[in-house]
């Protein structure tokens, strides 16, 4: 293999790959990239054998043939190029020739033949959505999954199809147990995909589809047996779908909360980061205190001290004190657009509800604690 190719679209594609490419993995071949010239342009494939991704970018091809090359060392060098294109030539023995208008490197690479073969589902549906729709779903989920180990069953993103006031939507949702998010969106056509009783998509593959769908454009995305495909121009990412059967969240959710309280995001935001100044691993807790149009935050560490702020509400019920983490409220306020939030509270065993006018079809429920 021998071609040239422009160095910025070639960072751009190495780049992308960097999280997904092993790089302690005891498969050697899956610290590499593979790049595959023939006609007038190159393929680019990476996978940790969860998640593919191959991506075809124009080039000169002077000789069509495949290479592995090591996925970060080609990114070091990329990265440190000031050329406008990179040079890359096969060498007897696996070995890799690179160079640019100033540097030349050989590098010791693997057998394309070892590399494992991207494999894209077949005869899959597919349906069109908007990139931004799409990593606003993910930005508005993926911070609720668990980052515990064993919690394996709820360690993805959980993604269904449902049928509301007769219209169909597609629905995300993530928990840990402690927390929860659900967003739903109205998508064209999404009856045609193949979600009978949903799947879960891993984190990690959640986060590439958020990279893809960040730079906004048409993707489209299907799913069939146990992969998700997801397409954008060039680009062609396949997830391996978790085998969990996700836990019935709707029995967690209260139907009617007793009481709600409206407030600016931004303030009860400001207010919560006050709060987890005095946290720590072992006293995490927040008490909420609301009565006579007053919402009370305290937060109590005896090896610290503690804070306390008092925040103007609307709220006419009888008082009622909640124990909660704060950084629960941190993160989902953060990824939440409204600026005012409505909470809505059963009572100081239930858990509480956030919503808001600007962020339509979005649920965010926080588990109280015992502090």
């Amino acid at each position: 293999m021998e071609i040239r190719v422009e160095r910025d679209d070639l960072y751009q594609a190495i780049t992308r790959v960097q999280s997904i490419i092993e790089k302690r993995s005891n498969m050697p071949i899956l610290s590499m990239i593979l790049l595959s010239a023939a006609d007038s342009a190159i393929s680019i494939s990476a996978t940790d054998l969860e998640i593919s991704i191959q991506q075809t970018l124009p080039a000169e091809i002077v000789q069509t043939g495949s290479v592995t090359i090591s996925g970060r060392k080609l990114f070091e060098i990329l990265k440190e190029s000031k050329s406008s294109k990179i040079y890359i030539k096969e060498k007897e023995n696996n070995w890799v020739h690179i160079a640019d208008d100033d540097a030349r490197y050989n590098l010791a690479c693997l057998s394309p033949e070892e590399f494992p073969a991207f494999v894209e589902p077949e005869d899959i549906v597919t349906v069109d959505i908007e990139g931004s729709e799409l990593s606003e779903m993910i930005e508005k989920t993926i911070y609720a999954v668990t980052m515990e180990e064993a919690g394996f069953k709820l360690s993805g993103v959980f993604t269904e199809k449902i049928a509301q006031g007769g219209k169909t939507f597609l629905r995300m949702v993530a928990t840990d147990g402690h927390r929860l998010s659900l967003i739903d969106r109205e998508i064209t056509n999404i009856e045609d995909l193949r979600l009978d009783g949903g799947v879960m998509i891993p984190k990690k593959g959640m986060a590439e589809l958020n990279k893809l769908a960040s730079e906004g454009g048409l993707l489209q995305i299907g799913f069939r047996q146990n992969s998700c495909l997801v397409k954008r121009e060039s680009c062609t990412v396949v997830i391996r779908l978790l085998e969990s059967k996700f836990p019935d969240y709707n029995a967690v959710i209260p139907k009617k909360p007793k009481s709600f309280i409206h407030i600016n995001r931004t303030t009860l935001l400001d207010g919560m980061k006050k709060m987890i100044i005095l946290s720590s691993e072992t006293y995490r807790g927040l008490k909420v205190s609301l009565e006579g149009n007053g919402m009370e935050l305290v937060s109590i560490n005896p090896e610290l001290g503690d804070a306390q702020e008092r925040l103007a509400v609307e709220y006419q019920g009888e008082r009622l004190e909640l124990g909660f983490n704060s950084k629960y409220f941190i993160d989902v306020l953060q990824v939440m657009e409204s600026n005012t939030v409505e909470l809505g509270f059963v009572d100081n065993a239930s858990p509480c509800l956030i919503n808001g006018k600007d962020d339509q079809g979005f649920l965010g429920l926080i588990m109280p604690m015992r502090i």
